[in-house]
């Protein structure tokens, strides 16, 4: 009798599914059915063994990723899957300590503040400290901030080792502050603050450990020292925990990723059961392979041998380009070439490269051509000017505490309220010690006769009347549908007449409030603070809409995809064109110093390889032209790890920079095109100009210090100069025209 849970499973695959009770940890490389395995596994602890669903955990990165598996759940047990915990771990953390909240001394109704608000409030606490912005920019302080709280240190505990270390410990302690009097946490809040609450409260740990039976991980790789803590601490009492990941496949250590936990894990759990899934449904051998044999450089990582039944496949094309336009054009050219002879559709494409900068040539070549493309991920829906605002309105009507929400939409549509008022505002709730949210209400309830009236000045009426609609709204919030809410506030402000000017972009504007109205219907019964956390928890994966991916994974046929190789995770084409195989972009210039970057880097570029499925380009430019200045680099160390046989190679063989630079004199003097034209000094320098430490100026990039400089075989003085502008630059120092500043 035939099994559809277990018949299509291969034997590592059913090994994984059906393993015993325990500590699991399945390494299942790219392509391999990662997902089929931790779907299949979670019915079969619920229909196999009879586990009730309220005894199972399952936590995912993406809302995308979560609401895929739970549709594969019900679809395999013909039913719903109630009482089960199966989310993202931010949402499974928001959901614990709304439930706890007075454990931690947090208001159950806080909420979530972006990415945006986040830096805007590290902002705010900088210029209150009358810290230098910039010498100490607030992203980067925000990004140590995050760093500490991943790695579960608390204000006060922050360890300092330098005097930046001093600026981001202070700068931290205010925003913790600013963030409890918004009555707000950020991402990394609801990991910390989930696991201090396990960790603290014992008979809180011992409750949730009890009833959670199973614990189930999916791209376990990605979790940092926080999620690996709060998975330990769930799996205390029954010790039954099942990770699926692969450690070749993170790539996000500037978020707080550590590769390393796979290595905990094992040492924490000496006796885990660890599978390895090699079998690849994906790509052909031969892609399989450059993947190997660029991933096994690196160490600290279980080796896996990638095997597939597809057979061998086409050879890799790699391509040297004598600059990045010319990159470009052969991309288009071999797009169009394949579209044309009806062997491939624009669906069937993907070009992905390194950075965002890289997609603007890529896109004007294009645009040249007329084929169809989508560039993924150049502006986040949740990120657009209307849709933050509305999520404002609501924010504020959910928790009249938050700061940020009420400033951001004081003015929207513009009331001639002030910098003067907004300050005038701040200073009477400092004195009253409450939030400018109940100096609003209070002017909203009395008027003239609220102490306020006199403090706030000349707008104090505007403010009121504002303050009179926020409450209004409030008593709404709990007695009308959230729908209902947002259309009285639309009707209330006149926002719809504000941002929709009659123009093609005012009624796409419009268009994206609508859309969001739309997605609030899915809330009607749910209410206004699963919907804010909702789209609050929204990941950079999840913004792909399902319109772009044709629900399958996949783009649809028509257009070819533009990605960043960070935004092709999880995704596969038919056909990859990987682009700036160049040192300094593909591995990144950041990572040279730094082993573990460069690792990061290999991991980042084995991703995009095992993206293809039938077939892989590998293109690189000798020169690239930026602010123009043209660049020259030396081909990516990365391509030197791929057998040349399985390589077929297109274009002329990788020129030195001093080669490509003798080249362009000639070339330059015959076609003498503004876009291309390169000025040239006479000579090269005989000596070393340049020294370690030394400050220069760039007309192009500003101020900014020599980290390295060095002569090349043709006497050449190269040198990497790290700017405050842009980070590091490699240039040739007789082309460069820096000035040396005393």
């Amino acid at each position: 009798m035939s099994d559809p849970l277990l018949d299509d499973l291969n034997p590592q695959q059913l090994k994984a599914v059906t393993a015993g009770d325990g500590q699991i940890l399945v390494l299942a490389g790219p392509g391999s059915g990662k997902t089929r395995v931790l779907t299949r596994r979670l019915v079969y602890l619920l229909d196999r063994k009879g586990v009730p669903a309220y005894d199972i955990i399952a936590v995912t990165f993406t809302n995308k990723a979560a609401r895929e598996m739970e549709e594969r759940v019900v679809t395999l047990m013909h039913g719903g899957t109630d009482g089960l915990w199966l989310g993202t771990f931010h949402a499974m953390c928001a959901r614990l300590l709304r439930r706890e909240a007075k454990a931690l001394n947090l208001s159950p109704n806080f909420v979530i503040f972006d990415s945006d608000d986040q830096e805007a409030l590290v902002k705010r606490a900088i210029r209150e400290l009358n810290i230098d912005e910039k010498m100490h920019r607030p992203a980067g302080v925000h990004a140590s901030i995050s760093n500490a709280k991943n790695e579960l240190y608390a204000p006060a505990d922050m360890p300092v080792t330098s005097y930046r270390d001093e600026v981001v410990k202070r700068v931290y302690i205010r925003y913790q502050e600013l963030l409890l009097a918004n009555n707000a946490v950020d991402f990394d809040d609801l990991l910390f603050y989930a696991t201090q609450l396990l960790r603290d409260n014992p008979s809180i740990r011992e409750s949730y450990a009890r009833r959670f039976r199973y614990v189930l991980v999916d791209e376990f790789q990605d979790t940092n020292l926080a999620q690996y803590e709060l998975l330990k601490q769930l799996s205390s009492v029954h010790k039954n925990i099942f990770v699926v990941g692969d450690e070749d496949q993170s790539i996000y250590r500037w978020r707080g990723a550590d590769y390393r936990n796979v290595l905990r894990f094992e040492k924490d759990f000496p006796d885990c059961q660890k599978i390895l899934l090699e079998q690849n449904y994906r790509s052909t051998q031969t892609v399989l392979d450059a993947a190997r044999g660029v991933i096994d450089e690196n160490r600290n990582r279980t080796p896996k041998h990638l095997f597939t039944t597809r057979g061998e496949g086409s050879k890799i094309i790699t391509y040297t380009a004598p600059d990045d336009i010319d990159e470009a054009d052969f991309v288009v050219k071999e797009i169009q070439k394949k579209v044309n002879s009806n062997t491939a559709a624009p669906g069937d494409f993907a070009v992905m490269y390194r950075t965002n900068a890289q997609s603007r040539v890529i896109e004007e070549a294009f645009m040249r051509s007329a084929i169809p493309y989508q560039l993924i991920g150049a502006q986040r829906f949740y990120g657009r000017r209307e849709v933050k605002d509305m999520i404002a309105f609501l924010r504020l009507v959910q928790n009249p505490d938050d700061e940020i929400s009420l400033l951001r939409v004081l003015g929207v549509p513009p009331r001639g309220i002030g910098d003067k008022t907004i300050a005038n505002i701040q200073a009477a709730a400092f004195k009253k010690d409450i939030s400018a949210g109940e100096v609003l209400l209070d002017l909203g309830q009395k008027s003239d006769a609220s102490p306020f009236w006199a403090l706030i000045g000349r707008s104090a009426a505007i403010v009121a009347d504002f303050g009179s609609l926020l409450e209004d709204w409030i008593a709404l919030r709990d007695q009308v549908s959230l729908v209902t809410l947002f259309d009285r506030i639309i009707q209330d402000t006149g926002f719809e007449a504000y941002i929709n000017d009659g123009t093609d972009e005012g009624a796409d504007r419009w268009e994206n409030v609508q859309e969001l109205r739309r997605l609030a219907f899915d809330y009607q019964e749910k209410g206004i603070t699963p919907f804010l956390e909702s789209l609050a928890l929204v990941s950079d994966q999840d913004t792909i809409r399902d319109a772009e991916l044709n629900g399958t994974g996949r783009p649809a046929r028509g257009t070819v995809t533009l990605l960043t190789l960070h935004a092709a995770k999880g995704l596969e084409f038919k056909q990859v064109f990987i682009i700036g195989l160049d040192e300094g972009l593909l591995p990144h210039s950041r990572s040279r110093d730094d082993p573990e970057e460069m690792a990061e880097e290999r991991r980042l570029f084995y991703v995009g390889i095992t993206r293809a499925k039938d077939q892989l380009y590998l293109l690189r430019a000798e020169r690239r032209n930026s602010f123009g200045n043209w660049e020259y680099s030396e081909p990516s160390r990365f391509l030197d790890a791929i057998d040349p046989a399985l390589v077929k190679h297109h274009g002329r063989a990788s020129r030195s920079p001093r080669e490509a630079q003798a080249r362009d004199m000639i070339w330059d003097s015959y076609n003498p095109s503004p876009s291309r034209r390169v000025t040239l000094e006479p000579a090269p320098a005989a000596e070393q100009k340049y020294k370690e430490t030394m400050r220069v100026r760039s007309e192009n990039w500003g101020e900014g210090i020599v980290i390295e400089s060095k002569m090349d075989t043709d006497g050449e003085e190269i040198v990497s100069v790290q700017f405050e502008s842009v980070g590091i630059k490699r240039l040739i120092a007789s082309l460069a025209k820096l000035e040396i500043l005393k």
